[in-house]
């Protein structure tokens, strides 16, 4: 069975990486409210049903895309249950076609390796070299569920204060589509 804890409302005793301290941090300076589960190492969309019904919420669905050159980056930000068309993405932002980024180069800019890929991942990168792009169905929502930057921790936050406030501070405007 997968584990996940109790919530908790405040940040953990210990780090896991810098981006995880770092988002703690930027969310106690931003004063904004979170809470969150530690659970087993949770990779999948699937793996995420238990955390979703634990904390009450949808857990999105965060993907670290580039051009084919490698030299454009976009975190896409959709709900879980839409599949990920990369000509429909395309399309709606006008550029050229899309894939994965390498997990190399998400590790490299974002500070994530993959299964943790999260919008908190924009506060390591300094040179601005990735466009937050999100689907339009996930601002419909209330809450906002994803990963803390690692794949054994979970949170859930005010979608306006991600997309309000947080993309503000980290110097991120996000761009809105319709998929």
């Amino acid at each position: 069975m997968f584990f996940v804890s109790e919530i908790m409302a405040i940040a953990p005793d210990s780090y896991k990486s810098y981006l995880q301290a770092m988002v703690y941090e930027s969310l106690t300076k931003l004063q904004i409210s979170f809470e969150r589960v530690n659970t087993d190492e949770a990779i999948s969309m699937e793996d995420c049903i238990e955390i979703n019904r634990k904390l009450d919420m949808k857990m999105v669905k965060t993907l670290f895309l580039c051009n084919s050159k490698k030299t454009e980056f976009y975190l896409f930000i959709t709900t879980a249950d839409k599949p990920f068309k990369a000509k429909d993405f395309s399309n709606a932002l006008g550029i050229s076609r899309v894939s994965f980024a390498p997990a190399e180069r998400m590790e490299h800019i974002l500070g994530v390796k993959v299964g943790a890929a999260t919008v908190f991942g924009v506060l390591m990168d300094k040179e601005n070299l990735v466009q937050v792009v999100f689907d339009k169905e996930v601002l419909l929502e209330e809450w906002y569920g994803c990963s803390d930057g690692t794949t054994t921790g979970y949170m859930k936050v005010k979608t306006k204060l991600i997309v309000n406030n947080f993309l503000t501070y980290a110097k991120h405007i996000p761009t809105i589509i319709e998929m």
